[in-house]
């Protein structure tokens, strides 16, 4: 049902013209269900307009002045109170019930710029920041480690390069990781204790050279390192701290500028050291050869943490083969010498 229930059989006198040149005439006018009914004196129809396509001409003004239609020649004045606020009603309820394509559009519209907006704040920056990571040349990845170190000498102290070490520190690289061994940098042990930098560069602190009487422990947390290197792109780590400015201007120039690694390079050193996947670890112990223990130790020296690396000992000391020759791993614990 169209009218609603209150003005039901509601009648009320007005005047009707059919044409703009007909006279007008005085009609009964009847709201019914769907319709309202025009009609004379003696209740003879002369038309019906349809409720929902009724138009009002002079909006707030009265006598009132209607349409069936917004292009319709036919016109009716009605002074009623009564009808007037009636029609109104019924046109207002009719408008609200409408379907509103404009408005559905218009909520469409929201959704989707609220979805791209979503995506351009959550996805958008990880995205472009793994497609850059992936798309970075090994040179680029090499000269970013290489700036990135100097930064983390120039706050920790300088990069320990005695001439004799520094060769003992390569053999035991080699020995560790094979042929094709990561760069390994020793500085003072105001570090942690080993750091992953972008171009395949480990960087240890000094301590785990000079504390301790065998290489196993500095061939260890080497290992370690390089298999958290393994989940975590140093590059990755950088550019998400970063920021999108960052990744766009690597993206698009391959630079990083000097404070955006010198931030970083304070964020590396007072980081905690992170979990290493022991499994993994173990695998890398395994094919280099190495005893777990002398590692797992020197990370713990009541054994109770590192139990598991110490019971799942791939090489047993008694069958390992030395790292490095005695006379070398004492000229390794010098290179931070002069």
């Amino acid at each position: 049902m169209t009218v609603l229930e209150q003005y039901k059989r509601l009648e009320a006198t007005g005047l009707w013209r059919e044409a703009p040149d007909a006279q007008r005439r005085e009609v009964i006018v009847s709201l019914g269900d769907a319709t309202l009914m025009i009609s004379t004196f003696s209740e003879i129809a002369l038309t019906h307009w349809s409720l929902p396509a009724i138009a009002r001409l002079n909006p707030g003004r009265q006598p009132a002045l209607y349409a069936p239609g917004a292009e319709a020649e036919e016109r009716l004045e009605i002074d009623d109170p009564d009808m007037i606020a009636a029609i109104e009603t019924v046109r207002s309820a009719i408008d609200k019930r409408r379907p509103r394509p404009g408005r559905l559009r218009l909520w469409i519209g929201a959704g989707f710029g609220a979805l791209l907006l979503g995506l351009g704040v959550f996805w958008l920056p990880d995205a472009l920041t793994r497609q850059t990571v992936a798309l970075l040349p090994p040179a680029s990845r090499e000269a970013i480690g290489n700036r990135l170190l100097q930064e983390i000498g120039r706050l920790a102290g300088p990069i320990c390069t005695n001439p004799r070490g520094s060769l003992a520190l390569n053999r035991l690289a080699r020995r560790t990781f094979g042929d094709v061994a990561p760069r390994v940098a020793v500085l003072p042990a105001s570090i942690p204790d080993t750091l992953a930098l972008p171009g395949g560069i480990l960087v240890a602190n000094a301590g785990l050279v000079e504390d301790h009487e065998t290489p196993e422990v500095l061939a260890g947390y080497l290992l370690a390192e390089q298999t958290r290197r393994t989940t975590t792109d140093p590059v990755l780590t950088l550019l998400t701290e970063a920021g999108l400015g960052t990744t766009l201007r690597l993206l698009t120039t391959g630079e990083i500028d000097n404070d955006t690694l010198y931030a970083h390079a304070v964020t590396l050193l007072s980081r905690e050291t992170g979990p290493v996947d022991e499994t993994a670890l173990l695998s890398r112990f395994a094919n280099a050869g190495i005893s777990t223990t002398p590692y797992a130790f020197a990370r713990d020296i009541s054994g109770e943490t590192v139990l598991s690396l110490i019971e799942a000992n791939p090489i047993r000391t008694g069958r390992a083969e030395p790292l490095l020759p005695d006379a070398d791993w004492i000229t390794l614990q010098d290179i931070c010498g002069r």
